[in-house]
């Protein structure tokens, strides 16, 4: 778990990710010598900072994205939300602006009006603009890891784990999804016009619902906001059936991911959300079950070589 905490503990708010991607391309050039393929690294100019790496001669595509929630800092240190986090009084809250490292805990202020301010308590006035995101603080134990950015921190990590035995296919690290989306459809019709891939895998992570626990096994999603084509979604239900990898079936009416951007793209992809389910969604406490991040890595293994 020693990269999964490192990743967790890197600043990414949407909009933001040069960090992580300058992490992801030192970690891909220092170990891919390790790996059964030596993948093609697209990066910088053209692809902002998202990070593609191409594997032999591929057909499907496992987007990851990089990003993370948190808030700016507007006017008089008032904070603005990156995303959707949770707003609990009290938590703690990293960044850097001009004069150097802050920490900070949010404030919640409740008017008169019902409505509700968000402040960070701060000695001085914090640059206008600078991102804060949830102070690192990675915990684990027999069968959980609790951290900041499981979401999607974990999607990456898995993403990172099949690329040691990855033969055919593409790795997308991308960029502003907790905001809206912002990369996958330049990076869908990138991969769509280049290499011909219309299949993709969402390497992200999704909620304990009443439907989908903790110990389970890695949930498949079937809908949330958006709709998988059935085909596909059925191909990939049958090869987790026939290798008897624990999995969960998720069925939702809203939430959203690059498999959702890929959707509304004008690029013909099949997509489908496959995630480990988390507790404390949006907040300084994500709670993955070891279990259930097991399979997930073995089922995107499995489907990698398959599809």
């Amino acid at each position: 778990m020693k990269l999964l905490k490192e990743l967790a503990a890197i600043r990414g708010a949407s909009g933001d990710e040069g960090e992580i991607a300058e992490f992801i391309l030192n970690y891909v050039k220092s170990e891919m010598h390790n790996w059964k393929t030596t993948p093609t690294i697209l990066s910088g100019d053209g692809f902002q900072d998202a990070v593609v790496l191409v594997f032999g001669k591929p057909t499907t595509a496992v987007f990851a994205h990089t990003d993370s929630i948190g808030f700016t800092v507007g006017y008089d240190n008032n904070l603005i939300k990156i995303g959707g986090p949770r707003t609990i009084d009290g938590m703690e809250l990293v960044g850097a602006d001009s004069i150097g490292e802050i920490e900070t805990e949010l404030m919640l202020i409740e008017h008169e009006n019902g409505s509700t301010q968000l402040q960070c308590v701060n000695e001085r006035t914090i640059d206008r603009g600078t991102n804060l995101t949830f102070k690192p603080n990675f915990r684990e134990s027999d069968d959980f890891i609790e951290s900041p950015y499981m979401d999607n921190r974990l999607g990456v990590w898995v993403a990172l784990e099949i690329a040691k035995t990855l033969e055919n296919g593409v790795l997308v690290f991308s960029t502003y999804e907790e905001h809206g989306g912002g990369s996958v459809g330049f990076l869908g019709r990138y991969l769509y016009d280049n290499y011909n891939v219309r299949q993709a895998l969402i390497s992200d992570i999704t909620w304990v619902t009443d439907g989908v626990t903790h110990g389970k096994g890695v949930a498949i999603s079937m809908r949330d906001q958006g709709i998988p084509r059935r085909s596909y979604l059925n191909k990939i239900i049958d090869i987790a059936k026939k290798h008897n990898i624990p999995f969960q079936l998720e069925v939702e009416s809203a939430g959203g991911s690059d498999g959702t951007a890929l959707q509304k793209s004008d690029v013909p992809f099949d997509w489908c959300f496959i995630g480990a389910p988390e507790d404390n969604v949006h907040t300084p406490d994500e709670k993955v079950h070891k279990f259930d991040i097991a399979t997930m890595v073995q089922l995107y293994q499995t489907l990698m070589a398959e599809l």
